[in-house]
């Protein structure tokens, strides 16, 4: 019940924390201008090929043009990168990538002083301060700063999910929540609390924890006067007042306080097994149920008797055991 109730924990604070996406570092920038440079380039191209067709006849610019593509194609990947063997046919494009390897971010912001390897992702960077949106949704109208940022939040009205997880075949909206799904498959925690040495698999995860060592209790139950340092965390506790289960099975109807517990409940319909063993890939549907399993592999025994020391794999062998202590024989019902 310990790993359940963790695994439901660690499900709902990634529900809370399911904030908009945040701005796209250096590298996206770089790909959104490529991607706009070339879609700009495709649409001249493409009337270019319309006025020739009109007129007969390839204008003198459009033959210069057509020289300079022969002498870029001889000169293609003519400077290449010392350091990682990347190519480039410009030299400019050369210099530019240098910086990727000798860190240098020659543009400066005014006013919040962070650095960039490229005059344009400063000038896109600019746009935060300056408030400027050049990107609106026509289905609802939010604006954005960054074309990409666009693409991704159109995710919402189209329904399109273009991550999948191999293992499981479950489709993600983003690529980090793809990212941080393949954790679940193998039960792996990268980040540990400094403070007490427990472990999640998000870092979200360990920083929405952080707040119990730091005493940030600002919410409490007026009915058991219970603190609490998160207000969802509040509002989950009050459905054990409450008595609430707003989430239910479309499939049997029953009903689940938290909706952890209904997407556990959903795969003894569905018969989905995504939690894999890593040691010797037997599947499970909970993920308890996995930690449990890979101590058969780990020799882990966490149950341990207060009376003899003595350890258990499992906390219902504990349980047997402790019979021998209390000379009690516990019988099963025939009803």
């Amino acid at each position: 019940m310990a790993f359940i109730k963790e695994e439901s924990e660690d499900v709902k604070i990634e529900e809370a924390f399911r904030v908009k996406q945040e701005d796209t570092d250096e590298q996206t920038d770089l790909m959104l201008l490529k991607e706009e440079s070339q879609e700009l380039s495709e649409m001249e191209e493409k009337d270019k090929k319309n006025l020739d067709f009109m007129t007969g006849e390839k204008s003198m610019q459009a033959k210069k043009t057509s020289r300079k593509r022969v002498r870029k194609t001889k000169s293609k990947s003519n400077y290449t990168c010392r350091q990682c063997g990347k190519s480039f046919n410009q030299k400019n494009n050369l210099e530019v990538h240098m910086r990727v390897h000798t860190g240098e971010k020659p543009f400066s912001c005014q006013q919040c002083g962070k650095s960039f390897t490229q005059k344009q992702n400063l000038k896109v960077h600019t746009r935060i301060h300056t408030g400027e949106s050049s990107f609106t949704c026509q289905e609802c109208g939010s604006s954005f700063t960054q074309k990409i940022n666009l693409k991704v939040h159109m995710r919402i009205h189209t329904g399109e999910k273009p991550y999948t997880c191999k293992l499981c075949g479950q489709n993600f909206t983003h690529k980090n929540n793809l990212n941080s799904h393949m954790i679940s498959h193998t039960g792996e925690k990268l980040f540990t609390c400094d403070q007490c040495g427990k472990s999640f698999t998000r870092k979200v995860t360990l920083n929405y924890h952080l707040r119990i060592h730091s005493r940030e209790d600002s919410f409490t139950c007026h009915q058991c006067e219970k603190n609490f340092c998160h207000k969802l965390s509040l509002k989950n506790h009050m459905r054990i007042h409450t008595g609430e289960k707003p989430y239910s099975c479309p499939q049997c109807g029953r009903s689940f306080t938290y909706k952890p517990s209904l997407d556990s409940h959903m795969r003894t319909h569905t018969g989905e097994t995504p939690y894999t063993c890593k040691y010797c890939g037997k599947k499970f549907s909970q993920k308890g149920n996995l930690q449990t399993h890979i101590r058969l592999h780990t020799g882990e025994k966490p149950f341990s008797c207060l009376q003899c020391e003595k350890s258990f794999t499992y906390q219902r062998d504990l349980k047997q055991h402790l019979q021998t202590h209390s000379g009690k024989i516990l019988h099963c019902s025939s009803v």
